[in-house]
Order: structure tokens, then C-alpha cells, then sequence
């Protein structure tokens, strides 16, 4: 495109878009992407048990962990047993129909497991899903 200026000569304009700005920025949000996912999907490290049907999480939901040292964590935050019930009993008053995924250690007691389960089912809530993992079955193309 030409246009003339005020001696009256003609001048094209600078139609181009310097991209390395652009490319630069995309690069650097791409390494901080690339540094901060594994730490947001860290979480709290769980040997849950393996079974052969295995649904997937597809909305935030709220997780009870126990984990190999018996510590009990809701949302990835350490809490008393004591204290979980009533937590619980407060969240469920803001969404009707909860469902609490609870997420235990293999290797954890099955007292331990009874005990979170009962304080669970004294909140009122009724609906609870346990974690599992999918089983590696030889021959199957469900597993790796």
C-alpha cells in the first residue's frame, strides 16, 4: 500500500508483523507450562489398589487420601479425624448430593480404612467412590 506524504513523495507502509516478539513469548509461556504441570498434578503419592473397572475424575470433586503413613488429607490438605466430619458436614450443606472420592493407601489397615469410611457416613454423605487404578491384565489393550 503507497501513500503520498506531506513533500509529495511515496512512501509504502510497514504492512509485516514482526513475529519474534510473538514467538519469544509463546516459547517462554510453553517452558513455564511445561516446569509447573507435573508440581499442579503432584498431588499426594497414593498406592491405591488396582481393580479391572476404572472411571475416570472428569470434574473437581472432593478427595479424601489416606496415605501409607495413615494420614488423612481432604483436597491435598492434611486433617484431623477428628475434625473430618464436621468439614464434611459443612461442605455437603453447600452442594446437595456430594460425592466423595476416597483415595487409601494399599498398605494402609483395613481399620484405618473402617474409621475414615464412618466419619465419611457421619457427615451425611452416602455417595463415596474409591480410587482405584487400573489393572495391567496380560494380552489386554487397556493397560501399559
Amino acid at each position: 500500500m503507497a501513500f503520498t506524504n506531506n513533500n509529495g513523495g511515496t512512501q509504502t507502509s510497514l504492512a509485516e508483523i514482526n513475529v519474534t516478539p510473538l514467538v519469544d513469548v509463546v516459547l517462554v509461556l510453553l517452558i513455564i507450562f511445561m516446569i509447573t504441570e507435573p508440581v499442579l498434578q503432584s498431588g499426594i503419592e497414593v498406592n491405591v489398589p488396582q481393580t479391572r473397572t476404572v472411571r475416570q475424575i472428569t470434574q473437581e470433586r472432593t478427595v479424601v487420601t489416606i496415605d501409607a503413613q495413615q494420614n488423612i488429607f481432604l483436597n491435598d490438605k492434611p486433617i484431623n479425624i477428628h475434625a473430618l466430619t464436621a468439614t464434611l458436614r459443612a461442605k455437603n450443606k453447600q452442594m446437595a448430593h456430594q460425592t466423595i472420592y476416597l483415595a487409601a493407601d494399599r498398605t494402609i489397615p483395613y481399620g484405618v480404612f473402617c474409621t475414615v469410611m464412618d466419619a465419611v457416613e457421619q457427615a451425611g454423605i452416602t455417595n463415596v467412590s474409591i480410587v482405584t487404578r487400573p489393572m495391567n491384565i496380560p494380552g489386554s489393550s487397556g493397560g501399559k
